[in-house]
């Protein structure tokens, strides 16, 4: 395997990590099964991957469109359940792509996209699930909305450009402490009435899960370091 890792390895993490998924929504009174494991694969080349896939696992997240499109096509010719996330930044010049590659895009966060992203499900006929990226730290370098501004943005991607939003997506400050900013999503998104929640990494899928995450974004942990 091109990470080194040999693949029983990678199933032992891969199950470690899906009865931990588990046993966290159990604890917090929730149905496990409304937890999604999302396997994070970005940088894994598709003979990293097949160990998972052989296990059954059909969600997987992208950071990078060229990436999948070079990786993904294959993997699906054989394993034909697999659901695809954008978890990474969607430039619009890479639109068109990700719309036919991808099943659920969790970084909508300018209007300039949102009207891409219209015009090419459109043209297309098919629609991602979409999730709108805030940014709960505001930090400067990163993708997403501020949290004061995600109700304006969620009514101008239905109103204006006829979007569906699912539910909302963020990444932590890696230097704080993650459950305030879990804690603030999951009150947002259910101050704005959305269903889905993405929150919730490698090492703090356990604490998204208590605030009340739908999906957990796991790489890492899984599938070792890159």
């Amino acid at each position: 395997m091109t990470n080194g890792d040999h693949p029983r390895e990678v199933e032992g993490r891969y199950l470690t990590i899906k009865e931990r998924v588990w046993r966290a929504a159990e604890a917090s009174g929730r149905e496990p099964a409304a937890v999604k494991l999302v396997a994070v694969t970005k940088t894994f080349e598709a003979e990293d991957i097949l160990p998972v896939l052989r296990q059954g696992h059909v969600s997987f997240g992208e950071n990078r469109v060229q990436e999948a499109m070079h990786k993904w096509p294959g993997l699906r010719e054989l394993f034909p359940a697999i659901e695809l996330h954008l978890i990474g930044p969607l430039q619009t010049n890479k639109v068109r792509e990700a719309v036919a590659l991808f099943d659920c895009i969790e970084t909508v966060d300018r209007p300039k996209l949102a009207a891409a992203l219209a015009a090419e499900t459109k043209r297309q006929n098919r629609a991602p699930r979409l999730l709108i990226q805030v940014n709960t730290g505001l930090e400067q370098q990163k993708a997403g909305v501020a949290p004061a501004d995600a109700e304006k943005f969620l009514e101008q991607c239905r109103r204006e450009f006829g979007l569906t939003i699912g539910g909302l997506m963020c990444i932590p400050p890696f230097d704080e402490e993650p459950l305030p900013h879990f804690e603030a999503l999951a009150a947002l998104r259910n101050r704005l009435g959305l269903t889905e929640l993405s929150m919730g990494m490698s090492a703090d899928f356990e604490t998204a899960i208590r605030a009340g995450a739908t999906m957990v974004r796991v790489g890492t942990a899984i599938f070792g370091h890159r």
